[in-house]
């Protein structure tokens, strides 16, 4: 009898491991499945990727603009004004200056001038024409118009973004193995600017039995992994992809969560200035996790 009682207690526990390990896997599915919605709402969203339709860089001096022909910034077709004014770049600052036919708004206010981009100003004004949207970023030694259309075709026609079935293997335990003095590695973009950028150390983990390292970025209070790996130009994009990791506790631990590994914005447009993985960060193994290549851009 006590036998009998000693089977039934393990069999019981048996199947109370196995509903727990369920009922787990199931939250982490729905985990992800959230994380993944947010992501593509944010997408497209006003301040999202898909509905970029121009990033124009400036020249020193006058850059007329509008969607004539005989303009320097031209903007998309009937979209605006033929000459709607011109932005004038004097040593890195820019200013707007509007046509008396064309009304355009700074931050929500009309106006007919307006400085638009200061190098010392930590947020930079919107301008804003019907569905149209734009602001200036600066790339290193280039300034330009980042332009946005809130009726995009893009946006109108997205369908979501394929992506590997969620594996918890590929949820990972780290060491954050910090730098022992302040130090940088060199981060290519996809217009060929290199930079320095600051990293707080390497990201060590095991995978498959094996050992990696990924140099980490510090972003927005998280670390910030730009990375490549087998799949790299087969089932995902073929310049990488990013995943962020919390900052480490006391021990130095963190955690990468592949599946929540995501596509640099030029996967979905040809208007944005990606980082690429530097060479140490390019995995020799293949990581079935996260987004696929988005198949609605061709690239």
């Amino acid at each position: 009898m006590r036998k009998i009682s000693i089977v039934l207690f393990l069999i019981s526990s048996f199947f109370t491991k196995n509903i727990f390990a369920q009922h787990a896997s199931i939250a982490y599915e729905k985990e992800i499945a959230e994380w993944h919605s947010r992501r593509l709402n944010s997408l497209k969203s006003e301040y999202g990727w898909l509905n970029l339709v121009g990033l124009i860089w400036l020249q020193e001096g006058k850059n007329s603009f509008g969607s004539g022909n005989n303009v320097k910034a031209k903007f998309p077709a009937e979209s605006i004004s033929e000459e709607a004014g011109y932005f004038e770049l004097n040593k890195n600052v820019v200013t707007l200056h509007i046509n008396a036919s064309t009304a355009i708004k700074i931050n929500s206010d009309l106006k007919k001038e307006a400085i638009v981009f200061h190098p010392d100003s930590a947020h930079q004004p919107v301008c804003s024409y019907g569905s149209l949207r734009w602001s200036i970023i600066q790339r290193d030694d280039k300034i330009g118009i980042r332009l946005r259309d809130l009726n995009s075709a893009t946006v109108k026609n997205f369908k979501g973004i394929e992506r590997f079935a969620v594996d918890s293997n590929y949820k990972v335990k780290a060491y954050l193995q910090k730098n022992t003095i302040p130090s940088s590695i060199s981060i290519t973009n996809v217009i060929g600017q290199t930079n320095a950028q600051k990293s707080p150390g390497k990201l060590l983990f095991t995978l498959q039995g094996k050992q990696y390292a990924l140099d980490a970025l510090e972003e927005e209070g998280k670390l910030f992994i730009v990375f490549g790996d087998a799949t790299s130009g087969k089932e995902t994009y073929a310049a990488g992809r990013f995943v962020y990791a919390d900052m480490p506790d006391a021990k130095g631990l963190t955690t990468i969560d592949f599946n929540k590994a995501y596509n640099p914005p030029c996967a979905f447009t040809p208007y944005a200035t990606c980082p690429l993985p530097p060479k140490q960060n390019i995995l020799p193994i293949a990581i079935i996790a996260g987004e696929k290549n988005y198949k609605g851009y061709d690239h």
